[in-house]
Formats: C-alpha cells, structure tokens, sequence
C-alpha cells in the first residue's frame, strides 16, 4: 500500500473504489467560442477534452505551435468532433492570432501556451522571455482590440519563489521567482493584471502547484521516473531528493480552471493546488514500488541552479468562493498515472523519439 499523506483530501464516488475530478458545469454565460492556446501540451489538451465533455454547447479552438511539447495524439480521439478545430501558430504572431480570433468568432481565450521547463530554462532563457512575455503581450492586445468577454491566464506556483518548512503560498504573497522559467511567468502575469487595471480586459489569472496525469511530456519528474523504471533505467534525483512539492492532478486543474473561468472575479489571482505535499525522493519510491522496480535505480545527481525547496499552495479562496475542491487523491491518481504510461508505451516512445510530429503532418497534409 502507498504511505497515507495527512494531508491529502479528495472525494470518492459512490462505491469509494476511485477518485474523478468534479465536472463543472455552471453556464459560461455568452460564451460560446473558446480559444485554448497551447492545446496540444499536458494541461492544455486535457482542458480541451474537459470543456468538450462538459459543456455541450461550447466551441474550442485549439491554437498551439506544436513545439517539441505540442503532441496532437493527446487529441487524436476528438478530430472528428464538429466542436472542434485547430489551427497551428505561434502566440507571437499577432497576424494569425488577431485573424483567428475575428474567424472563429472568438469571445474567450484560455492562455496555457507557454515555455514551461525549468531545466531548459537554465540552458536558454531567451525563447522562454520571447514566448511567455513577448507573447502574452501579443494576446492580450488582440484580446484589447477585439473586446474579449473573458481572459484566463494561466500560471504556476513557482513565480512565489522557495518556501521555508512551514506555511503556503497564498495570492497576496509577493513574487519572487528563481529561475528564468518562473522569472517570465511571474512577468506575464503582471502584465495581464495590468491589461485589466489599465484597459479593463477582462481578465483573471490561476497559479496552479505541480501537475500530473496522463499525456505529460515525459521530461518532467513523475513520467520520467516512470518510463525510466519500466526501462530499468537509472532514476536521477536531484540533490538530496528532499525538495517538497504540492501535487495537482491535471483533471483537478482542468475542473479548477472552468470553476474560475465561469464565476471568477475579474481582476483577480486564484491559486490552484492539491493541498497534497511529497518529497521528491518519496514520489520516485512510490513510483518504484508501484511497479515493482528495485531502489538500487535511484541514483542522486547535482542539484540544479536555484532549485527551489519547497512550494505548497493555499487555495482557500478558491475554495471558500466558487466552492471548489480537488477530488482525485495522490494515492488513487499516482497509481492511475502509472497505469496510465504502462499501458500506452507507444505514445511516450513517439513522444521520446520525436516521432509524433509525424502526426500533424499526415493528419492535416494527408502525405
């Protein structure tokens, strides 16, 4: 059995045997087309299924660049979907953006897209300031100009910075983000707060702690422990493994999200999290244990720069306000997240080997 976290909270369903987000279903009001940048990524498709799911009467364009974390298989299953369409572009090109805005009769735009690799953000920071800075920016005035109901930015716990042992995250503490990645988040942010207070953009921005689940780019810590495992490969943790993070499952941050986009205040920053705390070293043993893999795998690797040692997330306002509450526990969703890669070894190879871009060329150039 997985350790017990006191910490964790969720809901079962009616036979206690498994753990499913809550689907929102509060009516969107006039909104009737939905522009989701960066669909094709972790979070981002799995909001598009989730708003196509619940809300029969909701139209999604999908808007990504299909970077190296763009995979177009994460929707394979909804092409055929008359609600559905997407359209392949960078957040940077103002042309494309305003004319798919004015095209599709966009009046809501859910910004996921963005450089979001701490890692690669050390290596590079400069496409991490040209896409999530430079190209906020450029949505939010086309946003401006077509008069857009509603702009939900979409950001992460990190751009607080580090925590001490004790204590969270709530949106009155100040910013003060460690590395480049975080660094250009933080910056979008306050630029979409002030396209609100200076041009009354409808606007309103979420921070959400670390998330998991299916479909997630196997670079970051739990797929790659994962597909490290079932390879009997060695597992590199960083430092001393004791880093701390708040883990969200991504069909908790999928059903969070609608919650706000449907009755957030305009304005304001809600902060998204599990209330669900794991050292790094403890994820990495579960997952090992899970699947029945030796620990003599883990092998400790210098630290990166700046790592950050503990995020948690108070997410009281959100939850005494629009009544929300994370429903998958981390001991039900880590073992569904590894269900979930086992069984779909063909997505995570072609993710790994880059061969999914093929994907995008075949389905929408028919070579």
């Amino acid at each position: 059995m997985l350790p017990v976290r006191a910490s964790t909270t969720g809901h079962q369903d009616g036979e206690g045997s498994r753990c499913k987000p809550i689907l929102t279903t509060f009516p969107l009001v006039s909104m009737k087309h939905v522009l989701v940048t960066g669909g094709a990524g972790f979070i981002g498709s799995n909001f598009v299924r989730h708003v196509l799911q619940v809300h029969p009467d909701l139209r999604v364009i999908n808007y990504d660049a299909l970077t190296y974390a763009g995979n177009l298989e994460n929707l394979a299953d909804i092409v055929g979907n008359p609600r559905y369409r997407f359209v392949r572009g960078n957040i940077c090109d103002r042309r494309l953006v305003d004319e798919v805005i004015r095209e599709h009769g966009v009046d809501t735009v859910v910004h996921f897209a963005a450089e979001s690799h701490v890692d690669r953000s050390i290596l590079d920071a400069g496409v991490f300031v040209q896409t999530n800075v430079l190209g906020t920016q450029v949505l939010l005035e086309a946003a401006r100009v077509a008069g857009i109901e509603k702009f939900l930015h979409v950001s992460t716990d990190e751009v607080y910075g580090s925590l001490g042992p004790a204590g969270k995250f709530t949106e009155e503490s100040p910013l003060h983000p460690n590395s480049p990645y975080a660094a250009s988040k933080a910056s979008s942010d306050l630029l979409a707060l002030a396209y609100h207070h200076t041009f009354g953009l409808p606007v309103v921005v979420t921070r959400c702690s670390n998330n998991y689940g299916p479909y997630q780019f196997p670079e970051k810590l739990i797929p790659l422990m994962i597909i490290n495992a079932l390879n009997d490969r060695i597992l590199p943790v960083y430092g001393d493994g004791l880093n701390i993070r708040d883990w969200l499952h991504v069909g908790d941050h999928c059903a969070a999200i609608d919650t706000v986009l449907s009755r957030g205040r305009l304005g304001e920053t809600y902060n998204i999290g599990g209330n669900n705390e794991w050292k790094n070293i403890d994820i990495v043993k579960v997952i090992l244990m899970t699947l029945g893999k030796p620990e003599n795998l883990i092998s400790f690797v210098k630290d990166r720069p700046g790592h950050d040692r503990r995020y948690a997330m108070d997410s009281s306002k959100l939850c005494d306000e629009l009544d929300w509450q994370p429903a998958f526990t981390f001991e039900q969703g880590i073992v569904e997240t590894i269900q979930w890669y086992v069984k779909h070894e063909t997505w995570w190879r072609r993710v790994m080997t880059g061969e999914y871009q093929e994907y995008y060329r075949k389905q929408y150039h028919g070579a």
